[in-house]
């Protein structure tokens, strides 16, 4: 396609490599942004460069934060003995949403998954390691997808840390198999974690 602006062809192609969104969508944006005052189209570009320069990885959890130890993590108000362990970040928005659980996170930043060639040395599983080797955990929630990554990623940090004195336990699969949890909806995400059960291999 033929832009009458290389500005506005690149504004294009930057746009157009974000999920979900190809050329056409890209343009109409463009041209959306051209149409509305200049200090809106500022406002966004200084939004998205504070966006990928400030956001940080909370040390203690790995969720984004503004600082170096997340609001969770440093609120005396959640209780350190409950740690629930998710895939992503948009898990923990997602419980949070909740209103439910007042426990901390830990977030993998991912599950394993061989065929796309993510083992556990790419996940966070040292740093739940650290967490139990405090004392201060005494009960290790599995909140993750409920898929064969998910459930594989589940026993085999079970496995790995059985041996410490804390509890497993999982949500309850009021959440549909092969759902991711972000697509779920905050009630039932909400029943599950209230209701979770102990985990075992079975």
């Amino acid at each position: 396609m033929e832009y009458p602006s290389k500005v506005l062809g690149k504004a294009v192609e930057e746009i157009s490599g974000l999920p979900g969104i190809g050329r056409k969508s890209a343009l109409r944006l463009a041209l959306h942004l051209l149409k509305q005052p200049e200090s809106q189209g500022i406002a966004l570009a200084d939004a998205l460069h504070q966006l990928v320069t400030k956001i940080k990885y909370c040390i203690e959890c790995h969720n984004f934060s503004d600082v170096e130890v997340c609001e969770i993590c440093s609120s005396h108000r959640r209780d350190s003995a409950l740690l629930c362990i998710v895939e992503d970040v948009r898990d923990v928005m997602a419980i949070e949403n909740t209103g439910k659980f007042i426990g901390k996170y830990l977030v993998l930043g991912g599950k394993i998954s061989p065929m796309e060639g993510v083992g556990p040395a790419h996940l966070n599983i040292a740093s739940i390691e650290k967490k139990l080797q405090s004392g201060t955990v005494k009960e290790l929630i599995f909140a993750l997808s409920a898929t064969m990554e998910g459930d594989t990623t589940a026993y085999y940090i079970y496995k790995k840390f059985k041996g410490f004195n804390v509890n497993f336990s999982s949500i309850a699969r009021g959440i549909a198999i092969g759902d991711e949890l972000e697509y779920a909806d905050e009630i039932s995400l909400g029943r599950s974690i209230m209701h979770r059960t102990p985990y075992s291999e079975g």
